[in-house]
Order: structure tokens, then C-alpha cells, then sequence
């Protein structure tokens, strides 16, 4: 009965966790890294297509998004996630396959006319992502779901995306039986439309986001309804434009909401009647499946509106650019508008295109309203950057770089505390996972000396015996800049992980009947051997 930590370790993106027990090999999340890759991650601990489950906190591509790389590599197990979670994966893994695929075609045209004779191929295909939505088993909040003989789990409400979810797993192996919570990102407080985290209240071990584990977000009630507005009207009556880099799944509808509010109470004088554009296809989809998901997932604010048969992310003055063509024309319009366009750090998609268009205007507005990973473009954005280079042009960067503080679909400090401090009894043990570097630390050894708990940031690699509660192997950081290799493609971080596979067994050989012991020695003497070393 082992947890072995594989992605999101002392980073913030690349979410992955292995458990093994009661016969079974499972996952808890499979995500995509984005930005910079601080660490290597190790392999998956066996062939993917071993795996027999995947339980999923929320649709972010971050936690979802190599699902259809372990499709392609030959899992043909179950994705259990929450329904609102399946319908946007639907969508979501969709456009990943597709990003794949014309990234693929871009590089290769490139290198075409160099002369080159690389050939980029996407990591997996739209057949493979295809082939992973039909895997997903939709659940609901509070169900209890017996996966298996020895495998019990239960989604409960975490409040930081439509669906997202923190996963209770209980495992039972030759008589004992252990208890897993994984957080998944746990929820800001009083975000519109979703409701606030819902804790729980017991767990032998827990393993936790840190993202924001090391700062506050600061008033408890921001108003952000008023801030934007007056971001808002200061760039129309300089005749600009605000540009807002935007996930499309989450912080888009919530930025309608709060632009809803903005419309209805007129509060840009002189401009009450500016357009929205939305200039997201997914986005779009993924509004619909809010709408569709209102009676599981909205709040008590966004239902009264529902109630009253008002559209909360809706408006007059509301456009959606669908086509290629429809997002060009927005750039050729003079009106000063709001323009909403994924990707939320601006790495890829139709917002870089808008930037283009905006950036060296000193009267438009680029206003972020999401957390920024080390390496992104939204970073060195709003870091101060003096120019970017866009689609291989150099552009000046003259517009306007503004943030609304505190707006973040994952909890603070405080928030981060307050969920873990809702479990009755502390738990054994609290990983703390899913944060910069630095973060983890600080944040472990604010947990532990302030508040009591026994906390451990691993890396990538570390195992841990649930049974016994004791660590089987301790990793230790391979910075990526030594290797410059990734998890999809580095020899180096497949014979790493094989090595450390090797060390773990050697350290569990003690015990072993000599003759066995000398037989292995002897195989590792003659591998050595053969390779020289």
C-alpha cells in the first residue's frame, strides 16, 4: 500500500500521484506542465497500461491534461471525476489534442523552409483524446462509489472550478485500511457563481496544494465589481481597448459575471454601452456547460439570479467570436471594447494575437486576472517586461499592465489553513504539494512550527508506505537546466527513475535469504560490467 509522488512537486503545474494497493495501480490526476519545468518529473511507476484508474480533482488542464497521452500508451481503465468535470473534459482535452496538433503542423512547416529534416509530432492525437472521454465515469458530490474490492473514494466540493472537487480514498489492503485525502486545489472564499470549499473531516494522510501558501490575497470581500469599472472607463476615454488574458474555463464566466454587474448598474460613465467580446470557441462551450451544471454547482447569489430567470453570466452588449475570421475583425474595430481571450497566461491561442494588436498602444489596458507561472509570457508581463516577441516579431510593450489583486481561483494562506484546519483530528501526516519551490518549503514549516502539523514537501520520486507510514525512498531535486529533458521524451528521466526503482529494492533486500541476495549482486555486477562502469 504505496503513494508515490510524480508531478506538481515543489511546481505548480503537472498535478500526478500514484497509489498502489489492494492489487490495484491508480492515479490521481495526470496533468500537463505549463510554463517554466523547474523539476524533472520520474516516470510513471508502471507501464500505463497497468494502470487500472484515474480519480480526477477538476478539469484544469494542469490536472487533466496527458490523460490522453496515458490513453495512447495503452490505459484502458475508468477516469472517475464529477459530472460537471466529465463535461468539461469533453471539451477541454478536445482543444488540448487539437493545440497538439497545429503546434506539430507550425513546426514542421517551419522547418520545411529551413531545410530541416526534424519532424514534430503532436504528443497524442484527437483519436486518443477521443478515446479517454469515453473512460470517464461521472459521479456526484457526497457519493460514496466502491471502485473495487479494497478501493472505496467520494468527491466533495472544493469550490475553485466548476466541478473541481477534493477526493476522499479509502484503501483496504490484508486488513488495514488507510485514508487518503487529496485536496486538489482547494477554492478562493467568495468567488462568484461557485460555492466556498466544503471541508472534511477525517484522513490519515493528506496531500495538499500550496500555491498561495506563502502570501494572502488581502481583503476578505474585495470589490471587484468597482475596480474594474474604474480600469474600465480610465482606457475608454483614453480610446483604448482592456485586454484580458483569461482561462477559458472558470475565470472567464466569472469575469462575465462581474462585467454583468458593471452593465447593469452603469457604472462606466460615458461608456455604459461598451461591448464584451469573448473570443474563446472553448470558452463558449464552456460557458453552456455552466449553465447546464447550475443546480449542482452555482451559489446562493448565482441561483437567486437563475430563480429570477436572469442569465447571471449574460448580458446586452455580450459578442462571441467563434470563427477565425470573427476574432481578426475584432482588431479592425475602432470602438473601445473589452476583449476576453484564453490562454490565462497568455502561452498559446487567440490572445497572443490580441496582444500583438494591444500591446504597443499606450492607451489600451492588459489586465490580469489569474496567477502567472514562472516562464509564461503572463509573467514577464506583468513583471514590467519592456518588449515580447510575438508570433517573431519584437513588440514594445507601451499599454497599460494591470492586475486585480486577490483574484485567483485558489485559496490563500488563511483559506489554505482554514480547509486543513476543518479535518477533526490532525492527520498523520500533510504533503504538501502543488507550489513553487520555495512556497512548499515555507509553507511546510509554517504549518508545522505554528500550527502543529507534521508536514513533508516531497519531491519527485519520493515513495511513502501508507501501512507502515514511513517514507520507502526520499528523492531529491534533478533540476531540468542539468538534463534538458522532459517527462515525455528524457532518457535521462527514464534511466533516473529506473535507478531510484533500483535503490529502493536494494534498501528492501535486507532480510533476503543470502543466496538470493548474492544472485542479485551478482546481476548488478554483471549489468555494470557490460556497460563499463
Amino acid at each position: 500500500m504505496k503513494l508515490v509522488f510524480v508531478g506538481a512537486d515543489h511546481e505548480v503545474t503537472g498535478s500526478c500521484h500514484y497509489l498502489e494497493a489492494a492489487g490495484k495501480h491508480m492515479l490521481v490526476d495526470y496533468g500537463m506542465e505549463q510554463g517554466k519545468n523547474v523539476f524533472e518529473n520520474v516516470p510513471l511507476p508502471v507501464q500505463e497500461s497497468l494502470i487500472d484508474y484515474v480519480f480526477l480533482t477538476h478539469a484544469h488542464v494542469d490536472h487533466s491534461g496527458l490523460l490522453p497521452l496515458l490513453y495512447a500508451r495503452g490505459f484502458r481503465g475508468q477516469v472517475f471525476a464529477t459530472e460537471a468535470t466529465a463535461k468539461l473534459c469533453s471539451i477541454m482535452l478536445r482543444d488540448c489534442a487539437h493545440i497538439q496538433a497545429m503546434e506539430a503542423e507550425w513546426k514542421n512547416r517551419k522547418a520545411k523552409r529551413s531545410e530541416s529534416l526534424a519532424v514534430s509530432e503532436p504528443i497524442y492525437t484527437m483519436e486518443d483524446a477521443e478515446g479517454l472521454i469515453k473512460r470517464l465515469v461521472p459521479c456526484h458530490y457526497g457519493q460514496e462509489i466502491q471502485v473495487c474490492e479494497g478501493v472505496k473514494i467520494r468527491f466533495t466540493d472544493i469550490g475553485h472550478l466548476l466541478g473541481s472537487s477534493s477526493i476522499e480514498v479509502w484503501l483496504t489492503e490484508e486488513g488495514s485500511q488507510k485514508k487518503v485525502v487529496f485536496s486538489g486545489d482547494v477554492g478562493n472564499k467568495n468567488k462568484p457563481l461557485l460555492r466556498s470549499p466544503i471541508h472534511t473531516k477525517d484522513a490519515d494522510y493528506v496531500v495538499m496544494e500550496s500555491t498561495y501558501g506563502d502570501r494572502s490575497h488581502g481583503a476578505e470581500n474585495p470589490d471587484y465589481v468597482h475596480e474594474l469599472a474604474a480600469i474600465l472607463k480610465e482606457t475608454f476615454d483614453r480610446g483604448g481597448n482592456v485586454v484580458i488574458p483569461s482561462f477559458a474555463v472558470g475565470r472567464t464566466q466569472e469575469m462575465l459575471f462581474y462585467l454583468r454587474k458593471v452593465k447593469v448598474e452603469r457604472l462606466v460613465e460615458g461608456h455604459e454601452d461598451f461591448p464584451v467580446y469573448v473570443d474563446s470557441p472553448l470558452a463558449v462551450e464552456a460557458t453552456g456547460i455552466f449553465e447546464e451544471s447550475k443546480w449542482e454547482c452555482f451559489d446562493g447569489e448565482a441561483l437567486e439570479l437563475v430563480k429570477a430567470k436572469i442569465n447571471p453570466i449574460g448580458f446586452a452588449g455580450l459578442k462571441l467570436a467563434i470563427t477565425s475570421q470573427e476574432s481578426i475583425d475584432i482588431n479592425f474595430n475602432d470602438q473601445p471594447k473589452v476583449i476576453i481571450s484564453a490562454s490565462g497566461m497568455c502561452e498559446a491561442g487567440r490572445i497572443r494575437h490580441h496582444l500583438k494588436h494591444n500591446l504597443w498602444r499606450p492607451e489600451s489596458t492588459i489586465l490580469f486576472v489569474g496567477y502567472q507561472a514562472v516562464g509564461t509570457l503572463g509573467r514577464l508581463l506583468v513583471e514590467g517586461v519592456d518588449e515580447v516577441r510575438l508570433f517573431g516579431e519584437p513588440i514594445q510593450v507601451r499599454a497599460q499592465i494591470r492586475k486585480l489583486v486577490g483574484m485567483s481561483g485558489h485559496a490563500d494562506k488563511e483559506g489554505l489553513i482554514e480547509w486543513l484546519g476543518g479535518f477533526e483530528e490532525k492527520p498523520k501526516k500533510v504533503f504538501l504539494v502543488h507550489g513553487e519551490d520555495s512556497v512548499c518549503n515555507v509553507f511546510a514549516e509554517c504549518l508545522k512550527v505554528e500550527h502543529g502539523y507534521r508536514t513533508y514537501a516531497p519531491y519527485s520520486g519520493t515513495i511513502f508506505n501508507l501501512a507502515t507510514g514511513k517514507l520507502e525512498y526520499e528523492a531529491v531535486p534533478v533540476p531540468v537546466q542539468k538534463t534538458k529533458h522532459s517527462i515525455l521524451s528524457g532518457v535521462y528521466a527514464r534511466l533516473l527513475a529506473a535507478a531510484q526503482r533500483l535503490m529502493n529494492l536494494v534498501k528492501r533486500s535486507d532480510g533476503m535469504p543470502n543466496k538470493d541476495m548474492a544472485k542479485f549482486a551478482d546481476q548488478i555486477n554483471s549489468l555494470c560490467d557490460k556497460w563499463q562502469v
